[in-house]
């Protein structure tokens, strides 16, 4: 397996390759990652940038440090710093590309931190301040827009998922636990209220969150389940331990095929249906539906699609529980038609929603109705970094699998940018249950 999964069919920025520096960005294959081995000829745009983030960072509690020993913002020694190890390139970056290039260049080692997390959850803090009021009224103007190529059509959805979730079932192996469950778990609380987590502590803790779910919805004993997402099993598994008679959908073959073989080796094959399909092509009727962060790689302009569907499949007093991540309204509709980091190397056609977004797609469209939620943020930031530890300690094996040092960096920026995403209340993480015109719940 190559890192090409992640590869844009866009122009590589202008510019020369990324020379090496202190901490070698020369290794960027430029085949593999032409946007990370390349910097943007954006000399004037760089040295905005660079007055921008002065600007930004003189009223955020974080260090940014020069190789000339400069030091920029109003932290003090003991706050987070972000170590700019090639200052040109870097605000370049920054001034062609905004927050992709800011990516693309901890990508290219252009800049480092001992304590990424700490520094990117400063920053996603004051993400709403970062950017002056004028230029971010011009936001249209001077941010890229998703790639037509990775809306969530029925043709390109496959490809979106392929992407990502096929990238190696191995790789995900490597730092999930053994119920191979790729969301928020919900730990224990500790009698201050923060969750309690620790890897021995993880799969439980996993499996309390499906077991919510599963209650949530209502199911049992011969409960006639759709589960949008399959993932790789674990809940499909849990539902027919139940009693349930579970119909499962996915669109990645990677993981469909652990899934496939996980129900067999489990006996359920009697109980479980599983398929390689879209959504929008799901047909019967079913008792309860139950969808884990699935919701996100919907997109927006399909939400009415996805609720419509759930609508349509469910059984007089049926009832439906999501996990969804989500994020405060304003900065949805902000950021909803550019194209995010996350997005061009990670979750391509990706959107986390708000709640105000999904209460309104579905007053607007169906009958259904979201009856009760329940938050648990903080429990995403700590599975985070479980993972992220884990992933980083099995950093050679991940290379043995043909994913290369770039590959692995930016794969721990991505766990890290999330975490901080969670630890800064930037992100959240819902359970919904909805029914239909807000009947039946309990």
């Amino acid at each position: 397996m190559t890192t090409g999964s992640f590869e844009e069919t866009v122009r590589p920025a202008d510019g020369p390759p990324a020379a090496a520096g202190p901490a070698g960005p020369g290794a960027v294959d430029p085949a593999r990652w032409p946007d990370a081995a390349r910097v943007p000829r954006a000399v004037l745009r760089g040295r905005a940038a660079r007055l921008l983030v002065e600007r930004a960072l003189a009223r955020l509690p974080l260090r940014a440090v020069l190789p000339d020993g400069t030091v920029l913002g109003a932290g003090d020694p003991g706050s987070p710093a972000l170590e700019v190890l090639r200052p040109e390139a870097f605000f370049r970056r920054l001034g062609a590309d905004g927050l992709i290039g800011f990516g693309e260049s901890w990508m290219a080692r252009e800049w480092d931190a001992q304590d990424p997390v700490g520094v990117l959850t400063v920053l996603a803090s004051g993400a709403a301040e970062l950017v002056p009021a004028p230029l971010q009224r011009l936001r249209g103007a001077w941010a890229r827009r998703q790639p037509a190529g990775q809306r969530n059509t029925v043709a390109n959805t496959r490809g979106n998922i392929h992407r990502h979730y096929d990238l190696s079932n191995d790789l995900f192996a490597l730092f999930l636990d053994e119920t191979m469950t790729y969301s928020s778990a919900v730990f224990p609380e500790g009698p201050d209220g923060r969750p309690d987590a620790s890897w021995d502590g993880l799969a439980a803790a996993q499996r309390a969150k499906v077991d919510r779910l599963l209650d949530a919805a209502g199911v049992g004993a011969g409960t006639r389940l759709l589960e949008i997402g399959t993932g790789w099993g674990e809940l499909a598994l849990r539902a027919a331990a139940r009693g349930a008679r579970v119909t499962t959908v996915t669109l990645s073959q990677e993981q469909l095929r652990l899934a496939s073989r996980r129900v067999a080796e489990a006996g359920y094959e009697d109980r479980v249906t599983l398929l390689l399909r879209d959504y929008r092509q799901v047909g019967g009727v079913y008792d309860a539906v139950v969808s884990v962060e699935m919701i996100e790689a919907v997109g927006a302009e399909f939400w009415p699609v996805y609720f419509g569907v759930l609508e349509r499949v469910l059984a007089p007093g049926g009832r439906i529980a999501l996990q969804a991540i989500t994020m405060p309204h304003d900065r949805m509709e902000a950021s909803r038609s550019t194209w995010t980091w996350i997005q061009k190397y990670v979750f391509p056609g990706g959107l986390i929603p708000s709640v105000e977004a999904l209460e309104s797609a579905t007053r607007r469209h169906t009958g259904l109705r979201i009856v009760r939620r329940e938050a648990f943020g903080p429990h995403y930031a700590e599975t985070l970094r479980l993972w992220r530890e884990r992933f980083a300690g099995r950093a050679e094996e991940v290379g043995a699998l043909g994913l290369d040092a770039t590959f692995r960096r930016m794969w721990d920026f991505y766990l890290a940018y999330s975490e901080a995403g969670f630890r800064s209340g930037y992100l959240d993480v819902q359970q919904l249950l909805l029914t239909r015109n807000g009947g039946g719940a309990r």
